[in-house]
């Protein structure tokens, strides 16, 4: 049985970030009656997305956007004139959700994992939306 959607706000501060939101989801996990299930965390933005990623090291989270740079996407000329191509191609890639698994109302992640709210087009504020099934 699913329940309602819950929708967090998430606010960037640079134009490329990776923000931790595992104790959000965690939080909203505490206040709904789910104790067991899956839980679907998404974002309807086309130049954001969701992953999940080391947390222990604010390290890799550099190094996550290094790499996406890397790839030189913002030396490329492109045809949309917002001018924010390559945010909407590190969303695709990346993905808009991700789905884990609850236990005893715990996210089941690895000892090292975490969730992760990836900005690619910011600052702004961004909706994440989380169902429990």
């Amino acid at each position: 049985m699913s329940q309602a959607i819950n929708t967090l706000t998430v606010t960037s501060a640079t134009k490329e970030e990776l923000i931790d939101i595992t104790g959000l989801v965690q939080e909203a996990i505490s206040r709904s009656t789910v104790h067991d299930g899956a839980c679907i965390v998404y974002t309807p933005h086309t130049t954001a997305a969701i992953t999940i990623n080391e947390n222990a090291d604010p390290a890799v989270a550099r190094d996550f956007l290094l790499g996406l740079r890397h790839w030189g996407l913002e030396k490329l000329s492109f045809a949309h004139g917002e001018g924010n191509s390559p945010a909407h191609i590190k969303s695709s890639i990346i993905g808009c959700s991700e789905t884990v698994l609850v236990d005893g109302g715990r996210l089941m992640l690895g000892r090292w994992q975490g969730i992760f709210f990836c900005e690619f087009d910011g600052p702004r504020s961004r909706q994440v939306m989380i169902r429990f099934v």
